[in-house]
């Protein structure tokens, strides 16, 4: 009987091998190929939600000052009531005219922060070809407009999105962010997410390509105005409209690190429980589903004898040669992917304390707001 038992995480992991899109080989890179540049460049106005972001605003906001775009391009950035002077540093940094900071309003009752700042930015920017969501902690290369709106163009797509290199320098970040983005193409592939024909959809807040045409059709951003995980929300509406892309980058980066594992915890529990719903019943799911995936392995391969030890040694090989492509990625040490059993724990716990913290009324919490489901 455990025999056959020990057999469920290899069966497991086998098809995520050879299914689910192959997301472990981190195959869509917007490196991976060069789309033709369109004969007349559209129209762009980046709109970048800030709050609380003077450190790092000048790295950003910089870079985008920066692009090598041919197109008409401006910037739109919100100041969703910063207490650190963000607006302040950012209005220094124009020489050009270019760039436009807007006080942002107080949130409206049933909007989550980030998405009513982008609201704003959309209304200021009027009516451009493209609306570039971006983030303020987020530094882009001087070409990657450029190379987003030629993959859109070439496309015809309605939404282009890139996965920006998360920081990954200390202990902490070598621990838990490759996994991040291995959890995160798990649960959307991102060749699913790219496939007209299938259902899935997804987007990275940090870096967003809309089409200003089709993001109306799909009700603004008002239709996701209550969304936590809102860039998923919008890969939802866009797809409705039309095809759309999402791949890694090395083009743009946060910049931002994670002050040890505390901060990665409350960036992960800021929406976990979201994406499970708010169901109680798909947490205990959840976990079921983690500790056969993940615990299970390691917990064959060192207690279980014979070909039950067998089936838990192969499941927990398989597991480390999925996590490859992205510990290359991070160019971390390839044998973080030994500790994938461990990290998924560590995450199943931080999903945990996102069910708890929304218990408590501080789901969603993020630079001060509680914000799931309408919180003040």
């Amino acid at each position: 009987m455990i025999a056959l038992l020990a057999l469920v995480p290899v069966a497991v992991w086998l098809y995520l091998l050879a299914g689910r899109g192959m997301f472990w080989m981190m195959a869509e890179r917007d490196d991976a190929d060069d789309p033709p540049p369109p004969s007349t460049w559209p129209s762009v106005v980046a709109v970048v939600p800030a709050r609380n972001e003077a450190d790092v605003i000048a790295r950003s906001i910089g870079s985008l000052l920066a692009q090598d775009y041919p197109g008409s391009f401006r910037i739109v950035l919100v100041d969703d009531q910063s207490g650190d002077g963000t607006g302040d540093a950012a209005r220094r940094l124009d020489a050009t005219g270019r760039l436009d900071v807007l006080a942002g309003s107080p949130r409206p009752q049933g909007w989550a922060g980030k998405v009513w700042a982008m609201k704003q930015g959309v209304e200021r920017a009027g009516a451009p070809d493209y609306i570039w969501f971006t983030d303020a902690d987020i530094e882009h290369a001087e070409e990657n407009l450029r190379k987003l709106v030629a993959r859109a163009e070439a496309g015809g797509r309605v939404l282009t999105s890139l996965m920006v290199k998360l920081h990954c320098k200390s202990w902490a970040e070598a621990y838990l962010i490759p996994a991040f983005v291995f959890f995160f193409d798990m649960l959307y592939p991102f060749a699913y997410v790219n496939d007209p024909k299938r259902k899935i959809a997804a987007a990275a807040g940090g870096c967003m390509l809309a089409r200003r045409d089709a993001l109306e059709r799909a009700g603004g951003i008002a239709a996701i105005k209550s969304e936590i995980i809102d860039d998923c929300a919008l890969g939802r509406a866009m797809k409705a409209q039309g095809p759309i892309w999402l791949g890694l980058t090395e083009r743009a980066s946060s910049i931002r690190p994670y002050a040890g594992l505390p901060e990665i915890r409350r960036m992960v529990a800021r929406s976990a429980y979201a994406q499970l719903g708010y169901s109680p019943l798909n947490l205990l799911g959840a976990f079921a589903g983690m500790l056969i995936v993940y615990a299970s392995a390691p917990a064959l391969a060192v207690f279980a004898r014979d070909s039950a030890q067998a089936s838990g040694i192969l499941a927990w090989a398989a597991m480390m040669l999925s996590f490859q492509p992205i510990a290359k990625f991070y160019r971390v040490s390839p044998l973080w992917g030994l500790a994938l059993p461990l990290i998924g724990f560590v995450y199943a716990l931080f999903t945990l304390d996102s069910a708890v913290q929304h218990w408590r009324g501080r789901g969603g919490m993020w630079k001060g707001r509680a914000q799931a489901m309408g919180r003040t």
